[in-house]
């Protein structure tokens, strides 16, 4: 019978098997210590940068909200309240989609007569704060301003259409002449719950510049 017996002090170990486990492990945790302080390093630089741009919204922010103090202060002078209740008046209409620009416009262009158009258009209140729309109109003859303000007040969508005055166009315009036409506008809502009034078109005397 054959007994091996180590007389060593210390027992044999394997010194390169052991370094090469722990190389392995050293550079493992060596690439992820690296690898967490560069996600550190950039994500502190993206802060500084996110706080930049925030810093740069609170100085738009604080301009935007002086220039809206000043404009309401400028609304809340006894001079312009007028103005700024119809605006605001307006405004709701807008917000309540009673209003809508693209409507008025396409209930314009269903009533305009050939040989007219849209030159400009002006939304205000009247006394019965009521939506009156002064529109400057062009064409090439009084009688196709008179046919508009007929058609307008046949209209379940315009009421108390009247020609305020009428001038030769300014060369360059490609009118004869235009006009300014005023009417009431009925938005859809209002306009289902009325019957349109019968026409009744009144005309201005006749201006010239």
């Amino acid at each position: 019978m054959r007994l091996d017996i180590n007389l060593a002090s210390q027992p044999y170990e394997d010194a390169r098997q052991f370094w090469l486990r722990w190389g392995v492990a050293l550079g493992a945790v060596s690439i992820l210590t690296l690898a967490l302080i560069a996600i550190t390093i950039t994500g502190w630089f993206a802060a500084r940068h996110d706080h930049a741009t925030i810093a740069s919204y609170r100085v738009q922010i604080a301009e935007r909200d002086a220039i809206r103090e000043q404009a309401q202060a400028y609304l809340n002078r006894p001079e312009n309240r007028s103005t700024r209740d119809q605006s605001q008046f307006i405004n709701e209409l807008i917000e309540r989609k009673s209003l809508s620009w693209t409507r008025v416009l396409e209930d314009l262009e269903k009533v305009m007569p050939a040989r007219v158009h849209l030159v400009s258009i002006q939304p205000q209140l009247d006394e019965d704060n009521q939506l009156l729309l002064k529109m400057v109109v062009g064409g090439d003859s009084r009688d196709k301003a008179i046919e508009l303000a007929q058609r307008m007040e046949e209209s379940k969508h315009f009421a108390q259409t009247y020609i305020e005055t009428e001038h030769t166009a300014t060369e360059g315009t490609g009118d004869r002449v235009q006009f300014l036409i005023n009417g009431i506008y009925v938005p859809e809502t209002e306009a289902a719950l009325t019957t349109p009034p019968g026409p009744a078109v009144q005309t201005s005397k006749r201006s010239r510049p």
